[in-house]
C-alpha cells in the first residue's frame, strides 16, 4: 500500500461561522443559527450573527492546515507547453505568451510546473535559468518570486512523485438555539448553551493527496 498523505500537518479542523436567518420568514426572531465546517484557511474570524444582525464578539483563530490544492496533470501541460515555447527562437508573443501562462496560476500550481518542468527538461536547462535567458531578468524575477509564498512544509509535499485529486465527503454540525444572547457573546458560547440542539451533515470537499508511488 503506497504511503500517502492528505497533506495536514496536525489535524482535520473544524471551525463555526455565523449565518443569519433573515432570509427564511419561518425562523424565529430569537433564533441564532451557527454552521460548523471543515475548511483549509489559515486565518479566518469565527462570529455569530442573530436575524435581528447583531454580532457576537470576534475570535481570530489562525491554523496550520492543508497545501492549496493543486491540479496535477494540467501543471504537467503547463510545463509541456512552457518548454515548447522556450525551445529553439523564442519571439515577442511566445515571451508574453509564457510570461502570461506562469503569472496566471497560483503558487502552488508555478512551483508543481517547475517541479514538472525540471524532472522532463533539466537537461536543457533547468526552469529558473531558461526562464531568466528567454524573458529576461525582471520578468523572470516577477515569476519567480511567487514561489517564495509556498511554505517548507507545502514545498517538500509539491515535489512528491505523485499527487491526485478526490472528492471525500466531511462530515459537519448545523447548531441552532432559540434562546435570546447578550450583546458581547462569544461565537462559542453556543456550545455551552443546554437547549442548543445539533445534527450532522455531510459536505463534499476535493482534496490532494501525495506520495512516491500512484495510490489507488
Amino acid at each position: 500500500m503506497p504511503k500517502v498523505t492528505d497533506g495536514s500537518e496536525d489535524h482535520i479542523f473544524h471551525f463555526s461561522r455565523g449565518v443569519s436567518s433573515h432570509n427564511n420568514p419561518a425562523a424565529s426572531d430569537h433564533e441564532l443559527k451557527t454552521f460548523f465546517f471543515p475548511f483549509l484557511l489559515s486565518r479566518f474570524t469565527l462570529y455569530a450573527v442573530d436575524t435581528r444582525g447583531r454580532h457576537s464578539e470576534l475570535s481570530t483563530v489562525t491554523l496550520r492546515t492543508a497545501c492549496p490544492l493543486v491540479d496535477d496533470s494540467k501543471a504537467e501541460e503547463i510545463a509541456d507547453k512552457i518548454y515548447n515555447l522556450y525551445n529553439g527562437y523564442t519571439s515577442g508573443k511566445e515571451q508574453q505568451t509564457a510570461y502570461n501562462t506562469l503569472m496566471e496560476v497560483s503558487a502552488s500550481m508555478l512551483f508543481r510546473v517547475q517541479h514538472h518542468y525540471n524532472s522532463h527538461y533539466e537537461k536543457f536547462g533547468d526552469f529558473v535559468w531558461r526562464s531568466e535567458d528567454e524573458l529576461g531578468p525582471r520578468k523572470a524575477h516577477l515569476i519567480l518570486r511567487r514561489l517564495e509564498k509556498v511554505s517548507s512544509h507545502c514545498s517538500t509535499l509539491l515535489r512528491s512523485a505523485y499527487i491526485q485529486s478526490r472528492t471525500e465527503t466531511m462530515p459537519y454540525l448545523f447548531c441552532r438555539s432559540e434562546e435570546v444572547r447578550p450583546p458581547g457573546m462569544v461565537w462559542y458560547s453556543i456550545l455551552k448553551d443546554t437547549k442548543v440542539t445539533c445534527e450532522e451533515k455531510m459536505v463534499s470537499m476535493l482534496r490532494n493527496t501525495y506520495g512516491e508511488s500512484k495510490g489507488r
